[in-house]
This record gives C-alpha cells, sequence and structure tokens, in this order.
C-alpha cells in the first residue's frame, strides 16, 4: 500500500515537472517570436542615429507701408531666429553624420544628440544644395555608426524602416523613434522643387515620416542604410502629419555626394 502511495506521488511530480518543462518552452518560443527583422534592424541602426537641434537665420522680405501703392518702393529685409530639429546618421566612428541640407542650411548652432543623451556641438563641413545633402562633424571616437547598403538592389514590397527625431520625440527619452513599412516604389523623379533642390531617383516608403524626421536614416531589413529621409506628400487638407507617402534619397547617391563634401 505504502508503495502504491509513493507510485502516485512519483507520477504527479513527473507531470508537475513535465508541465513546467512545457510551460518554460512556450515561453521561451513566444519571447522568440516577438524577434523579426524588424526588431534586428532597428536595434542594429538606432545607436547611430542622432537628433539635431538647430538654430538659423531666416530672412524675410517685409514692406512696412499697408498702402499697395507704396509696394514697391520701401521694402526691406528682416533676419530673425527660428529653431530646426531633424535627424541623422552617423557614417563613420570619427564623428562624421549625414543629413538634410534643409535641416541645417543657414545654421548659426548645430548641436546633435546621441541615444543616451550624449551631446555635441557639430561642425558643417559642407552642404550640396541640388541634392539636398549635408554632411557634419563631431569631435569624437569610436563612435557607433551605420553600415551603408546598396540602393540599386531594392525590391518594391521588402521591409523598410524609418528611424529619426520625429516632431522632437528624440529629446523626450535620448533615443530614435522606429516607424515600419514596405518599399513602396522606387526611382520617382520630382526634379526641381523649392529652394533648388532637385530629387531623382527617389525611394518612397509607407513608413511614417513626419516633420523632424528628414535627415534619418531609412533602413533594410538587414539594418542596412538604404535612404535618407527627406520629404513627405500631404493630404488635400494640407496635413503637416504622414499619410503614408514619403520620400528618401538613395543612399548610392548621398554616398558619392558625402565623399565629395569631406573632400
Amino acid at each position: 500500500m505504502i508503495n502504491g502511495k509513493l507510485n502516485k506521488i512519483i507520477k504527479i511530480f513527473i507531470l508537475a515537472l513535465q508541465l513546467m518543462i512545457l510551460v518554460h518552452a512556450n515561453d521561451n518560443s513566444i519571447n522568440a517570436s516577438r524577434q523579426t527583422a524588424i526588431t534586428y534592424a532597428i536595434d542594429r541602426v538606432s545607436e547611430s542615429v542622432v537628433g539635431i537641434n538647430v538654430t538659423q537665420l531666416k530672412r524675410q522680405q517685409v514692406n512696412p507701408f499697408f498702402d499697395p501703392m507704396w509696394g514697391g518702393f520701401f521694402p526691406y529685409t528682416r533676419t530673425f531666429k527660428v529653431d530646426n530639429m531633424g535627424s541623422g546618421v552617423l557614417v563613420s566612428p570619427d564623428g562624421y553624420i549625414i543629413t538634410n541640407t534643409h535641416v541645417v542650411d543657414n545654421a548659426t548652432e548645430i548641436v546633435v544628440t546621441l541615444k543616451g543623451g550624449k551631446s555635441y556641438e557639430a561642425q558643417l563641413v559642407g552642404i550640396d544644395n541640388l541634392t539636398d545633402i549635408a554632411l557634419l562633424k563631431v569631435d569624437d571616437s569610436d563612435l557607433p555608426f551605420a553600415d551603408l547598403g546598396n540602393s540599386d538592389k531594392l525590391i518594391v514590397g521588402e521591409w523598410a524602416v524609418a528611424l529619426g527625431n520625429p516632431l522632437g520625440l528624440f529629446d523626450i527619452n535620448n533615443q530614435p523613434t522606429a516607424t515600419a513599412g514596405i518599399i513602396s516604389g522606387i526611382k520617382m523623379d520630382f526634379g526641381l522643387k523649392e529652394a533648388g533642390h532637385v530629387y531623382q531617383d527617389m525611394i518612397q516608403t509607407d513608413a511614417a515620416i513626419n516633420p523632424g524626421n528628414s535627415g534619418g536614416p531609412l533602413v533594410n531589413a538587414l539594418g542596412e542604410v538604404i535612404g535618407i529621409n527627406t520629404f513627405i506628400m500631404t493630404g488635400s487638407n494640407h496635413s503637416s502629419g504622414s499619410i503614408g507617402i514619403g520620400f528618401a534619397i538613395p543612399i548610392n547617391r548621398v554616398k558619392e555626394i558625402a565623399e565629395d563634401l569631406k573632400k
């Protein structure tokens, strides 16, 4: 009788042990399923994404007289300071950063913040107004930097992740915001746009891009930068937010321009 009770206890113990193993294995399976190509790409690139805060000089022609008959006689130009924000991506361990020209043009001060909150005053190495590409430099070494991919090999429909500083959110927790989508189109030509920029061979994505994302990286599932997020199209009500139609400069063009600016 004692042996019978002992056998029952052993069976119950074995069943309980098997149940614990099953639950633990299931937890591991769920945790493993949370790790995707998207999370891999974000983890690989986010350390190299920076938030950019800029003080810029803006000029505006002002007419001091309200009477239209005086319109051509007494106009003058007023210069004033405005704050601007954007994103960038470190592309070398010695502190070179790629962003958009329109983020840093006419800047009197450029402050770059890395993930974690460390900030630098950045120097403007050069700008190319035609392509809307700018190169910055911070004085440090052994910095995290992104791998640059090949934008000639993009596949329409493949995953795309946009990282950056939309609406200044980088400053809230000192890390970039990520949005995911696909490559919606390639080789989109827009010709000459405002401020003299010419946008050719642009990459279209439905990953949400908003004001402040300009200059940040568009990344593939391998964690490679394939483009620099630059502008969006808005709805008929002229909303400034994303409607899922954003555009990035292909990284192959960016690499050429950045190398020229560095030289």
